[in-house]
Parts: structure tokens; C-alpha cells; sequence
């Protein structure tokens, strides 16, 4: 792409050079850099692009994109500056693309909770009803079945970018996202159009970034005040913060609930771990998802679907054939009738709902105790820890507190701020056993027929960071192996 078509779209503050050269790709991180591409210099939260742009045009950047321009100006490189190279760099990245969101219809979620669920059962409804789509989540990114890793829930604006071109390129009508706080904050989906936002719920979370709930929220609500008028958005009327988020969006607003009246309405008539039946929209239909806290994420897919223009017969069919994503409320049954779940809870709200939903299922067949493992994870929140102990003591009969992601923590510091919130009277059905494998082990091993184990934190992560160290973890593996079960098995 020529150089003046990006200056096109973002009309910079000065210009040291020509404008009529090729750019051959736009990168963020210089080591990236190949001949031909153009350098964007943003002052990040760890490191200052500008520190990096001699590197950027050692490796052949033929122009550089920055606030500050170097004290030397070298011969054969275009200089563009901005006020803000953040502020315009999603803008850039959509324009060199060839402007993704303009050729399929993108949906974005965003809240504390169920995101992933959402994106993702989005995703496979589409591409159960015949329709090419992407997805770009925090498990796993795809394009029409074929799988790209992910490091985290939104990548950076470059990535996100070429990912979305990529599924532009290749036909897909709809793409699904999961809109993360720091992606808004850190104006990664600048530039997108967005055909519709849903929102879930917002409880503590992301603190050690945020600094405040009030930051927090704020920046999820930054996403549907930038939908236009054109899209729609479907809110949480269940929480306190649905109607906030929306209250000074331009698009269309819809509300689901599961409480109060609502334009997308459910409610469970019967449920086991097996799945549900629901009264959705007025009718009946049996989901393979569990707990009130799926009721409301089905409900937002439910909404978008509808809005998507899917007829209600076919939208609710296919949410009865859609299964749970993985390391969200997945069971796994030990031959001695004893049932785990592995999930990724790792908020003390999500963790409350996952287990007034495990006491539901018990209550109604009045067998069985609960057993949570639990830890959380290192160079995070530190204020959610103690949270978290109290709510898996709450409503569970045994506990086991070990490590999650220790990263560079100490794992017995963060059990130590777990444990702060546990009292004295609850100490005594705690245990604290540091190794996630042997924590797992001995909840399998003393749990009996009709039990229910609940392994919190990790979901779909297959590996644990130790000293800034990635290792294989699978807590379905641990758990296959304890129960005695082949590897790859579910039964």
C-alpha cells in the first residue's frame, strides 16, 4: 500500500519525506520489521516504542510513525508524526488491511464473565446454519474451522487487523470477539466497525491494571459509546451495570434477562449436569449448558442471533445442538460415581456462580458434597484473593487452596493472601497443599460416590507459569489420570 492512502485516512501533524513509497507491512514491534515496513512508535505501558525506532530502521523500516521525532532525521526514511500514535494506529492497521469490518459483519463482547461462552457458541451456531465466520477469543483464534493460537483475549492492533483481513479475505460473512477492558483501554479496536456489542457482566477484575472498579468499568463502557447507529447493542438487565454501559451508546439497544422484563427472556425448568431445559422466548428447548449464569450467556447469543436476522425456530434449534466451550463447566465422571468439573473460573463472581449452580444440581438429587480447588493467579489483583477463599469455603463442605499461575510470585505468598479471607471456624475443612497436581490428586482420591469436584482457575490453559516459565498443566488430564480414565476420554 502506498504511504499517502494511510495518510489518507489519518492526517498527521508533519511529514519529513516522500509520500508516494510502498509499505509493505506496519508493525509495532520492531523486531518484527522487515524491509519495506512502516514503524508505529506508541508509548506503552511496559516499554516506549520511540526507544526502539533506530532498531526499526536497522532492520529496513522505510517509514516511522511517532509522537516525537529523532533528534536525527535519517536520508531515505519517511518520518509521519501524530499527537498520539496509539490513538491512530487502529485506524492505520484497518486502513492497510483493506478495512475487514467493512466486508463482514463483526460482533464484539465484552464483561467480567462469559465472553469466551458467548463469542464462541456465537461462532458455532454461524457455522452450524452453513456461514463462513471468525472467531477471536481468548482460547483460541479461527477462520472457518482452521485454528490460529492465541496469546490473550484481544491482540494488539496490528495482529487483530491482520486476523480480521484474513477472515475478510477469505469470505467470511460474521466474526466474533471477545472486547477486553485493556483492548478498549489501550484503543486496540480503534478503527473497527462494529455491527453489534453484547455485554455480560461486570464484577472485580483486572484491578492491578485498572487501578479502580470505576476505571474498569468505564472502559467497557468506552466500547458501546463507540458503536454507531447502525449497530445494535444487548445488555445484562440482570446487573446493576447493564444499562449503564448502554446509556450513551448510539446504536439500537436490546436487554435479555432471566429476572425482570426484558426483550430476550429465559427461565430453567429442569436442569442436571447434563444440560438444561429452558422456556426461551416463549419456548421450550433443551441446551447442553448448566447453571442460571449459561442461562444469561445462551440469552445473549439468543439476541444476537435474532438480530443477525435468524429466524427464532432456527436460532433456538441451533442453540440446542451447540455444546459448552472448552474448560467452561466441562464434567468429567470417575467410575465411582464421583463427578468433576473443570472450569475457568478465576473471579470470586464467576467462581459463586459456578457453585450456586453445582448446590443447585445437588440439592435436587440430595446426594453428594462439594470440593473446590482453587488458587489464583501471581502479578494480578491481589485484592480478589481473599475473595475468592471465602467464596469457595461459603459453598463448598471441602477445600483445597494451591497454585494457579504463580508467574514471579512465590505460590505460597499467594495461598497466604487467600487464606487471610478465611476464618477461623472455616479453617478446619481447608487444606493448602502448593502442587496443583497433588491438590488435584487428593480431592479425587477422598472424594465419594456422588460428590461433585469443582477445579476452578484454569479452564482451557494447558500449562501452568512458574518463574516466568511455561509448563505443560492440563487440570482434564490430572483428572483423567486420577480417576483412572484414558487420557483422551470423557466418560
Amino acid at each position: 500500500m502506498k504511504l499517502q492512502q494511510l495518510l489518507d485516512r489519518c492526517t498527521p501533524r508533519e511529514v519529513h519525506g516522500p509520500t508516494g513509497i510502498e509499505i509493505t507491512a506496519l508493525e509495532i514491534d520492531s523486531r518484527r520489521i522487515q524491509k519495506g515496513a512502516g514503524f508505529i512508535a506508541m508509548r506503552g505501558t511496559q516499554v516506549d516504542g520511540h526507544n526502539y525506532i533506530a532498531k526499526a530502521l536497522e532492520l529496513g523500516a522505510s517509514a516511522v510513525f511517532c509522537e516525537t521525532l529523532p533528534a536525527e532525521l535519517q536520508e531515505g526514511v519517511t518520518y509521519v508524526r501524530y499527537d498520539d500514535t496509539e490513538d491512530v494506529a487502529g485506524a492505520l492497521a484497518t486502513c492497510f488491511f483493506g478495512d475487514p469490518t467493512r466486508r463482514m459483519k463483526l460482533v464484539g463482547v465484552t464483561g467480567t464473565n462469559g465472553k469466551t461462552t458467548i463469542a464462541t457458541t456465537l461462532y458455532n451456531a454461524m457455522r452450524q446454519m452453513g456461514h463462513k465466520c471468525g472467531l477471536c477469543s481468548t482460547v483460541c483464534n479461527y477462520i472457518d474451522g482452521k485454528a490460529y493460537p492465541t496469546e490473550c483475549t484481544t491482540p494488539d492492533v496490528i495482529t487483530l487487523n491482520r486476523l480480521l483481513g484474513t477472515m475478510a479475505d477469505e469470505g467470511c460473512e460474521f466474526a466474533f470477539m471477545e472486547v477486553s477492558s485493556h483492548a478498549v483501554a489501550q484503543k486496540r479496536i480503534g478503527g473497527l466497525n462494529f455491527a453489534g456489542g453484547l455485554f455480560t457482566n461486570l464484577t472485580r477484575d483486572h484491578l492491578d491494571y485498572h487501578k479502580t472498579f470505576e476505571n474498569y468499568r468505564d472502559a467497557k463502557k468506552a466500547f458501546f459509546d463507540g458503536l454507531s447507529k447502525e449497530a445494535f447493542a444487548v445488555t445484562n438487565a440482570d446487573d446493576k451495570n447493564g444499562m449503564i454501559m448502554v446509556q450513551n451508546t448510539k446504536a439500537s439497544v436490546k436487554t435479555y434477562s432471566v429476572r425482570s422484563a426484558a426483550d430476550f427472556k429465559a427461565k430453567i425448568l429442569e436442569e442436571g449436569f447434563d444440560g438444561m431445559n429452558l422456556e426461551m422466548d416463549g419456548r421450550e428447548v433443551f441446551v447442553r449448558f448448566v447453571g442460571r449464569f449459561n442461562v444469561q450467556n445462551l440469552l445473549a447469543v439468543y439476541g444476537a442471533l435474532r438480530l443477525l436476522n435468524v429466524p427464532q425456530e432456527e436460532a433456538l434449534v441451533t442453540l440446542s445442538l451447540m455444546k459448552p466451550v472448552n474448560g467452561r463447566f466441562e464434567t468429567i465422571s470417575s467410575p465411582k460415581g464421583v463427578t468433576a468439573i473443570v472450569d475457568y473460573a478465576h473471579t470470586p463472581d464467576a467462581l459463586e456462580n459456578v457453585l450456586t449452580t453445582i448446590n443447585e444440581v445437588i440439592s435436587q438429587r440430595k446426594e453428594g458434597e462439594v470440593w473446590t480447588v482453587c488458587g489464583a493467579g501471581g502479578n494480578r489483583d491481589k485484592g480478589k484473593r481473599p475473595l475468592m477463599a471465602q467464596e469457595a469455603v461459603k459453598q463448598s463442605q471441602r477445600v483445597i487452596i494451591t497454585s494457579d499461575n504463580p508467574r514471579d510470585e512465590e505460590p505460597e505468598d499467594i495461598i497466604r493472601d487467600m487464606m487471610a479471607g478465611v476464618s477461623e471456624d472455616d479453617r478446619q475443612k481447608v487444606l493448602t497443599i502448593t502442587d496443583r497436581r497433588e491438590a488435584i490428586r487428593t480431592a479425587c482420591m477422598m472424594a465419594r460416590k456422588g460428590d461433585v469436584i469443582l477445579v476452578a482457575g484454569k479452564g482451557h490453559e494447558d500449562y501452568q507459569i512458574i518463574k516466568g516459565v511455561k509448563h505443560h498443566f492440563d487440570d482434564h488430564e490430572v483428572i483423567r489420570e486420577a480417576f483412572g480414565l484414558p487420557a483422551n476420554s470423557n466418560e
